[in-house]
């Protein structure tokens, strides 16, 4: 029996619903017994407790705990994270302020992992056993044990020994201006506004992080692109056309890379989530100034607010990936409508 896509995804929607919930519970709960006093903090150590004790009542922290969290997750719902314990800044006005950067640079990553991984891994499997595979198995599993740090300081070094001219820090040339808007993602708006010029100059600061931060992905996802087309070139059906004469590459980009995409565009979703988070080695590396390394600082700077605010974005860009490849799976693979409905 069928199950309505609509109704799957329903599910879905309700289940994902229900890890943020628990994981705004599970960082409230860490937030409130991680050593050191919020208010404090806010101060400074020269503060007299008299101030203390009037800044925990500003915040709320002297109401019951069930009363902080109800007003915790109302506020977060409004994308109202409180103000920065460090700065005084509105939480939620420096995360729309560094969160673009990260976010174009995430997403060039991934673009640079697909384009790069998923033909790789079907040469590896088309070409298996010859030196082809080799290169391609020696190349992933390096991309997949070389941290992107690593990476990052070997392509500085490169540039700064032989492609003297190539921008490694920062987003944009410092003599060009950054437009307003609309998005702050600097290749968009460079689009938007006509400046060719901004646009070179993004993509060329661009280009060094995201491949430092697409290493890692681009080597798993041809090993399990490898994996899967090696498996599904022994199903009886693919034998069946091969013996009736279809060309190698019909085969492949219209039977078997669709069969074998499921599990590539799972792990893809993973990395797009998880990349929003763990990029904040490679933009300290290239002073890229995003929201992965605003992360970084609040933690090292115990700014719970900006922390708890971190986490849950972070969170919530994991639920909306998983979610957007649950509908894609659904669409590729009608059979698991059918698993769902049993």
């Amino acid at each position: 029996m069928q199950t309505n896509p609509i109704n799957l995804m329903l599910r879905r929607l309700i289940g994902f619903a229900g890890v943020m919930l628990v994981l705004s519970a599970m960082i409230f709960i860490l937030a409130r017994i991680v050593p050191g006093d919020p208010a404090r903090i806010a101060l400074g150590p020269r503060a007299s407790q008299q101030q203390v004790d009037e800044m925990r009542v500003e915040m709320g922290l002297d109401a019951p705990l069930y009363q902080q969290y109800g007003e915790y997750v109302w506020n977060g719902l409004r994308g109202d994270f409180g103000k920065s314990l460090i700065s005084g800044r509105s939480v939620s006005d420096e995360i729309l302020t560094l969160l673009p950067a990260t976010l174009e640079l995430v997403i060039v990553t991934v673009l640079l992992i697909v384009l790069l991984s998923i033909p790789l891994g079907v040469l590896t499997a088309r070409y298996r056993n010859t030196w082809i595979d080799n290169f391609g198995r020696f190349f992933s599993i390096v991309g997949v044990t070389m941290p992107s740090f690593l990476f990052a300081i070997l392509l500085q070094l490169l540039a700064a020994n032989y492609l003297t001219d190539w921008p490694v820090l920062g987003r944009i040339d410092y003599r060009l201006t950054i437009p307003d808007g609309p998005t702050g993602m600097l290749l968009v708006d460079s689009l938007v506004h006509g400046d060719w010029r901004l646009f070179g100059s993004a993509l060329q600061h661009l280009a060094f992080p995201a491949l430092a931060l697409a290493m890692a992905g681009i080597g798993q996802i041809t090993r399990i692109t490898r994996s899967a087309m090696i498996e599904h070139q022994r199903r009886d059906h693919v034998l069946t056309l091969k013996s009736f004469g279809v060309p190698d590459h019909v085969i492949i980009f219209r039977y078997l890379l669709k069969l074998s995409s499921i599990a590539p565009l799972t792990i893809m979703g993973l990395e797009f989530a998880s990349l929003i988070g763990n990029a904040f080695v490679v933009e300290l590396v290239f002073s890229w100034g995003g929201f992965a390394s605003y992360g970084l600082e609040a933690i090292l700077q115990k700014d719970l607010n900006a922390v708890m605010a971190v986490v849950l974005v972070s969170g919530f860009f994991f639920v909306v990936a998983n979610l957007v490849i649950d509908a894609v799976l659904l669409v590729i693979d009608p059979r698991l409508r059918f698993k769902e409905a049993d």
